[in-house]
């Protein structure tokens, strides 16, 4: 029996890196995954392909979940593709620009919050009732390592994902004793785009792939982390036995 068997996840930002390789992961531990990401096409693509790997399993939504109405229309499409949806990812993200905070232009810094940390009250608001319905489900925030050591030149990306950290805490302690489970998990450098884009310089190959980092992700998703809630985890923790 595979470790995700019977369990309908949604993952956001789903279509490339750590989204993509989380889906692609949770599939082959039995999950049924829906995803979403902004841009269709691509998002059609990776949904056609992992369907075709795993028929009857699949469904997508193309959404700006950094627009609440955008966000919610998504999140009923879930439901409506899986009434038993309770596990969500946010994970999707934008990396903004990196430079000193006296040269950062107000709207790309007002975009990253919006699509990177007020986008997870307009993706996990409306699953809510659902999965205070079911009494157990697992909401999974990808944070990252300057969003909890603010370093220069992160400005508006480390601000959104320190932002981040607090819904997780709030969140978690809001739904403590209901069953819904609520944690951040620092991917820590990993082979994507995002991290190309921020180090055009750094050998790609020498980092871990998005499917390595999963471990920690499939045993949040999973009844294994049953308790577990309002933590900050980091999946290197996890790359030794994965």
């Amino acid at each position: 029996m595979s470790r995700l068997d019977g369990i309908a996840a949604l993952i956001t930002g789903a279509s490339s890196g750590i989204g993509r390789g989380l889906a692609r992961v949770f599939l082959r531990e039995g999950a049924r995954v829906f995803l979403t990401a902004r841009g269709e096409e691509r998002l059609r693509e990776t949904a056609e392909e992992l369907e075709a790997a795993h028929p009857g399993r699949t469904g997508f939504a193309a959404s700006d979940v950094g627009d609440p109405e955008s966000a919610a229309a998504m999140a009923r499409a879930a439901l409506d593709r899986f009434p038993d949806l309770s596990v969500l990812v946010n994970n999707a993200s934008i990396l903004g620009v990196r430079a000193p905070i006296i040269e950062q232009d107000p709207k790309v810094w007002a975009d990253t919050l919006r699509i990177n940390t007020a986008s997870l009250l307009y993706v996990t608001k409306p699953l809510l009732p659902a999965f205070l319905e079911r009494e157990t489900a697992s909401i999974i925030n990808v944070s990252s390592t300057v969003g909890r050591i603010g370093k220069p030149n992160w400005g508006p990306y480390a601000v959104s994902k320190f932002g981040l950290e607090g819904f997780t805490q709030t969140l978690a302690a809001e739904l403590k004793g209901t069953g819904v489970r609520v944690n951040s998990v620092n991917p820590g450098a990993t082979r994507t785009p995002m991290r190309a884009a921020a180090y055009p310089a750094e050998d790609p190959l020498t980092l871990p792939t998005p499917e390595d980092i999963a471990e920690v992700f499939v045993r949040l998703a999973s009844p294994e982390s049953a308790g577990v809630t309002g933590q900050a985890l980091n999946a290197r923790d996890y790359l030794e036995v994965a």
